[in-house]
This record gives C-alpha cells, structure tokens and sequence, in this order.
C-alpha cells in the first residue's frame, strides 16, 4: 500500500499499568480499613492484570460469547456451555485470588471483606462477566455454610478452596465448585412471590428434604454452576431450595436450559431461560421462608454490584486520563487545557467519594457482631448499589467523550464498558426496589436514623454544604414519603461519602467534593492546586 501519511498524535491504548499502585484513594482506604495486610498481593495482582496479556483475555471473552450445545452427537439432550478458553482462564485467576470465598475461610483475617471489595474492583477492571459467577458463589457461602443438606456436607471443602474446575463431574470429584442462583420468572420479575413454580415433597418436608421442583426461570444466572438457589411455591409457601446440576448418584437433574439470553452487554456470561421438569432440590430453611433466606445472599450480590459499577468507572476513567495525558490540541495536551482539566477532576472527585464509601461498607459487613454496623450494611447497601450503578453509564459516556470518535470505536475498551453498565442497575433489583428498600429500613429501623445522626454529626460545622444537606434530609426523614424515595437514597449516599471524606481526605479536597456534590447552586470550578493534587492522586502520586 502507498504510504501517505505518519501516523502521530494517537495515544497508545493504556496498558501494561498496575491497577493498584495507580489507585492512591483505593489504596489508602485498603490501609485505614484494616486490610493493610493485604497490599502487598494487591499490588501483584493489580500488576498481573493491568497487563496487555490480561486486557486481552477480557477481550476474547466477549468477542467469543458461550455457545449453549443443546444435543450431543446422538441427539440426546445435554444443556453443556461451551466458553472460550479466555473465560477459563479469568476465573481461574479469580479463584487463585479467592474472590468468591475470602471471608469465609476458616480463620480469615480481620479485614478480610475490605481485602476482597479491592481485589473484586481490581479484576472488574479488566472483565466484568466473570464476577456474576464469583459473585452469587460468594453471597451463597454463608448460607450454605449454615443451612447446606447433610447429604451435601462434602461439598464444602472444594466451595471454599482456591481452584476452579469447569468439569461436569460429581462435586465430592471436584477441585472447586460455584454456585448459581434463579428467581425471577416471565410473569413477576421482582414480585417473586408470584412465582408459579412449584415444589411437591417426594417424602418428608422440611428442612434438609428433597422436593420435585416443576417450572421455569426467566432468567437462571451461570447455568454451568455446580448448584443453583431457587425460589419455588412449596405447600407452606415461597422456599429456598438447593438444585444441584449433577444428583447425588451421578445422573444430570432435570434442569432443560432453552436458550441463552442476547443481552446488549455482560456478553461474556452466560445467563438463560430454563424449564424445570421434575427436577430434585433440597429445601434450605423452612417453607415458605425462601424470601428472607435468598436475601441473606442478596445483600452480598447488591454489594457487588456497586463494586462492579465502580470498578468500569475507575477503568474508563484511567483509560481517559491516560489519554488526556498524550493527546495535543492547540499546542497543549488535553489534560492542560481548562475545560478538560474540570471534566477530569470532577469524574475524580466521583471516583473519590465512591471509593471511600464502598470500602466503608465492607469494614462494616466485617463486623455481623456490631448492631450500628449491621444498620449501616442494611441501609447502605441497597443505598450504594442505587447511586453508584445508576451513575455509572453517564460516567462512562464522558469519559468515551475525552477520547472522541476513537473511544466509540470496538478497538477501545470503552464500548464493552458502555454496554457493561446498565446491568448493574438492573440485576438484584432496580433502582426503585432499591430505594424502597432504603425506605423500608428508615421506617421500621427507627435506631438507624440515631445511628445517622451520630456519624454525621461528627463531621458538624467542617463544610457549610455538608451541614446544609444534612439539615434538608433530617425533614425529610421525619416522614419520608415513597415518592420522594430517590432523593432520600441519593441524599443518604452523599452525607455517608462526604462524612467519610470530611474525616479522612485532605481538606482543601474534601472541601471540593463537598462543593461539587453538594453545593445546590452547582458546580464551581476546582482550583489549579485541588486539580493538581486530585489528578496526582487518580494516577498513583
């Protein structure tokens, strides 16, 4: 071909960088939250997969989306995945860094959850498909732990090793094992108590007993996994029960999967429609208890979901920055000329607060034993997943916006991004369910909103806005009204974030999150000293 042009003033995608070291909030929250312990294998994570090698497995894993193999060759029915080996190979490193059960390890180290929450935003940086599996594994664990069927009591070691094993083979066989979950149905969504799905004892009932499950699932989530949580009608209502994919005598469970989901982004997982034809589970609790049973894994899964939210945003805004950093216009590179500068260092102000925050919440799910810390899981974790996955789409579509028409392009990473966000806001309850579930926790915690006062009246007097905000909530909460139930949540997350970063960040850059985020006459330009201190600490400095 003729050579007509030299091709300049192109950065280079971002690679080969240290997801960790390059993140100074993560890293001082990692240390304040007790998992400083934790940095050093952080550190060679965040190295392993800022790598040219790794971004590319995430690639490959949503170019090459599963493949569901109905039939075998005889024409019998099988219902196997077939995932390409990428997919492998990312949960293989997930598992090596016990994503999926840290906590839950026998003699787990104090800060264990803040040390997973770091590890999960480091991997969501470079494919987010994966964490569905690892994620529902993780919610699952306690409960299994707690509730798991006698005859399965061999399971438990393989569901809380370090390997992964994609074999279909009996699980007492296996290196390691996961754990899916299926709720919804085509008729009810959320509404899950108008399931029609049903559950016939064979013999006994109650807890530990087998059922006959006959129904479908809308939408069955990893239908690879070992085992999944259903929610069916049993006699005495709504219940919890343990489906296995493989029975204990070694014949498959009579889980017909009928096809997978085209979905517009998470093209990596695989999620399906499956009819239950008799198949056989195992009753977790008692019946009609199945609600109050899932939901024990449900407040781990909606963390995640944040956590997931945060970590695409985090990589668009790397992605973005790294850009800023090399492409000219005018003589100067972007993130020198003033309008840009702001636009980078409000996106790192978001990335800030959201940081401090998340990793606030997973101190406080360390600690079960404390009463406030258990309030400020039930009320935050609903709160967090609404605010941060909600922003996170219009986070990403500005940062596609500092890289132009190339940013909107599949060679970037910031499509899948894109296309990535909506799911969390979606998966484990939307954003109205999640705010009524805030509402649902102010009305009949009344010792929440004393346990509020307490921590945010700590922070009293430091930021003007702050104490404006506060103010504005505490009316509302004296009868907080259901269609007011957005501003409330999103209030709550703002308080919580400014609280945590009026006591621990700098002032003069708490002072400008506050300003940004919480001045109702908007936003006010950050000064050069703030801009330059806020883009050091967003690069690693």
């Amino acid at each position: 071909m003729p050579v007509t042009h030299t091709v300049f003033n192109q950065p280079r995608p971002l690679s080969n960088s240290n997801l960790f070291l390059s993140d100074t909030p993560l890293r001082e929250a990692v240390a304040r939250f007790g998992a400083d312990w934790d940095q050093d294998l952080l550190a060679s994570v965040g190295q392993q997969l800022g790598s040219s090698e790794s971004l590319e497995l995430g690639r490959l894993a949503n170019a090459f989306p599963p493949e569901l193999l109905r039939y075998d060759a005889r024409g019998e029915r099988q219902d196997d995945l077939r995932f390409h080996p990428a997919w492998h190979l990312l949960m293989q490193g997930l598992c090596a860094n016990r994503v999926h059960n840290l906590p839950w390890q026998a003699g787990a180290r104090s800060g264990a959850f803040v040390a997973r929450a770091a590890r999960f935003i480091l991997h969501g940086q470079v494919e987010a498909g994966t964490l569905c599996p690892v994620t529902m594994t993780f919610g699952a664990m306690p409960l299994l732990q707690a509730s798991l069927p006698s005859l399965f009591a061999d399971w438990l070691p393989p569901l809380l090793s370090d390997r992964y094993d994609a074999h279909l083979h009996a699980a007492p066989q296996k290196r390691g094992l996961l754990i899916g979950m299926g709720m919804t149905e085509k008729q009810g969504g959320t509404d899950v108590l108008s399931n029609t799905t049903r559950a016939e004892p064979v013999a006994a009932r109650g807890n530990g007993e087998s059922y006959r499950v006959t129904g479908h699932k809308w939408f069955f989530s990893v239908p690879q996994s070992d085992a999944h949580l259903v929610l069916a009608q049993a006699p005495g209502g709504i219940s919890c029960f343990f489906l296995p994919r493989l029975l204990p005598d070694g014949t498959r469970n009579a889980v017909c999967i009928e096809r997978l989901k085209d979905k517009l982004g998470n093209r990596s997982n695989a999620s399906s429609e499956v009819e239950f034809d008799g198949a056989t589970g195992w009753l977790l609790g008692e019946e009609g208890d199945g609600v109050r049973q899932i939901l024990k894994m449900g407040g781990y899964t909606r963390f995640d979901c944040a956590l997931g939210s945060h970590s695409l945003m985090r990589r668009a805004f790397s992605v973005a920055l790294y850009h800023a950093h090399q492409r000219q216009v005018m003589g100067k590179t972007l993130v020198e000329q003033p309008l840009m500068r702001q636009q980078l260092c409000q996106q790192a102000l978001q990335l800030e607060g959201q940081t401090a925050l998340l990793m606030r919440i997973a101190h406080a799910f360390s600690q079960p034993a404390d009463e406030q810390q258990r309030a400020y899981v039930r009320l935050f974790t609903p709160a967090a997943k609404f605010a941060v996955c909600k922003n996170a789409t219009p986070f990403i579509a500005q940062a596609m916006e500092i890289l132009g028409g190339i940013g909107y392009c599949e060679e970037s990473e910031l499509p899948r991004l894109y296309r990535e966000a909506p799911v969390n806001s979606i998966w484990e309850g939307a954003g109205n369910v999640m705010c009524l579930d805030v509402l649902r926790v102010l009305r009949k915690q009344p010792a929440v909103t004393e346990m509020l006062a307490a921590q945010f009246d700590e922070v009293k007097g430091l930021n003007r806005h702050f104490d404006s905000c506060w103010r504005q909530l505490k009316l509302r909460l004296r009868k907080p009204q259901e269609a007011q139930a957005h501003e409330i949540s999103s209030q709550l997350v703002l308080l919580a974030t400014g609280q945590q970063l009026l006591t621990t960040l700098e002032p003069p850059l708490a002072d400008a999150w506050c300003q940004h985020c919480l001045d109702t006459r908007g936003a006010v330009s950050v000064t050069n000293a703030v801009s330059e201190r806020l883009l050091l600490r967003a690069s690693g400095g």
